[in-house]
């Protein structure tokens, strides 16, 4: 039985429950015509309603099990009435050896104009407002890093990197001794 087959019949099934609920409802007349009818026979028709969908829901399925015998349902597509069918790929293998598309770096070089924000970070400390209100100059702030331990590299406000403090042509610059993997990257945006 094909899924649209299913929804149809989920969808019917649905429809007769909401139906048989709104007749069950209403109240039935009795012998007098007073319309006090028993709660025990609208559960009744109701029983027989769902009964009686249920066997015809049985009915369709043994029918399409008959059209298609060979079908099991452990196997795959099960559940949703699918066959599995060979998968047929086209090979690549002649345009995966051919020479890169010119439109394709075009589309990578729009990429790699896109500006990052890089810091290097000696180290971290709190102060509390009284403490930097009485900062002055010549103060000195205490790091939580101690000498000699890498300097941590940011790109974006991400860690990416770790390295130590060069001096290259009186300017301050960062050795890379350590690159980030991919998964510790992936790790620190959780």
């Amino acid at each position: 039985m094909s899924q649209e087959d299913q929804d149809d019949l989920a969808a019917q099934w649905e429809a007769e429950l909401a139906k048989e609920a709104e007749t069950a409802a209403a109240p039935a007349p009795d012998a007098a015509g007073t319309g006090a009818g028993t709660a025990a026979a609208g559960a009744d028709a109701q029983h027989l309603a769902d009964e009686a969908l249920a066997a015809q829901w049985a009915a369709s399925m043994a029918e399409e099990e008959e059209k298609q015998p060979h079908q099991s349902f452990g196997g795959a597509g099960a559940g949703m009435g699918g066959q599995a069918t060979d998968a047929h790929f086209k090979d690549m293998t002649e345009m995966a050896r051919q020479p890169g598309d010119n439109k394709l770096k075009r589309e990578l070089d729009f990429i790699l104009d896109i500006p990052l924000d890089v810091s290097a970070e000696l180290g971290r400390t709190r102060l509390l407002i009284n403490e930097l209100l009485q900062l002055g100059q010549g103060s000195v702030v205490e790091l939580n890093k101690l000498a000699g331990e890498p300097l941590e590299v940011y790109v974006n406000g991400k860690l990416v990197a770790r390295g130590e403090a060069v001096v290259i042509n009186e300017k301050f610059g960062v050795r890379l001794t350590d690159i980030i993997s991919p998964i510790e990257r992936v790790k620190q945006l959780g």
